[in-house]
């Protein structure tokens, strides 16, 4: 009895230290939309002060493109957490109980909510929105103005490809399932 005592109480401190390890990762996530607003406001202030410099628009994507792969990577390891907690971490505190009775209950129940589908659709769209449309209208406004310089245009469409790799990547990492069926989600 007493291993299992320690071994419980090993995989609740691993329990609080993952919990809190999210909690990090989801603030420094919802920062980066602040942090690319502003990224945003720099580089269209700096393109509009400039007469004759649509190329200063090529710096939007990269910058978003760099922040949105940190925003993506982040929401990937924050769903990461939950399905390890769900799919091991629990089942194996569940094995340690008398009763068997289910552990971190509220890891699935959340994915059960039957408007967790198009919330998560919504949420690839304000994702989509802000890391993949604001990079491609700028690409689109320097393709239409120039100046049509061989390397500017070979970093336009670098870039291009950067954002579809990108919208890709959100687009297989939403999470878009309906609820709790497919424990790997």
């Amino acid at each position: 009895m007493a291993s299992e005592i320690t071994t419980g109480g090993l995989l609740l401190a691993e329990y609080a230290q993952i919990k809190e390890e999210q909690r990090n990762r989801i603030g420094f996530r919802d920062n980066l939309i602040y942090a690319t607003l502003a990224s945003m406001a720099a580089v269209l202030a700096a393109v509009l002060s400039s007469k004759d410099r649509a190329n200063l628009l090529l710096l939007l994507p990269a910058v978003t493109l760099v922040l949105g792969w940190t925003y993506l990577v982040n929401d990937e390891k924050i769903s990461a957490i939950g399905r390890y907690v769900r799919t091991d971490l629990g089942p194996r505190l569940v094995a340690l109980t008398p009763d068997g009775q289910p552990a971190f209950g509220w890891e699935s129940a959340h994915r059960s909510d039957p408007r967790r589908s198009s919330r998560k659709y919504l949420q690839l769209a304000v994702d989509l929105g802000t890391f993949v449309l604001p990079p491609v209208a700028a690409l689109v406004v320097y393709w239409v103005n120039g100046p049509y310089d061989a390397l500017f245009v070979a970093v336009s469409l670098v870039e291009l490809g950067a954002v579809g790799v990108l919208t890709w990547q959100m687009a297989r990492y939403a999470d878009l399932a309906a609820g709790p069926a497919d424990p790997t989600n």
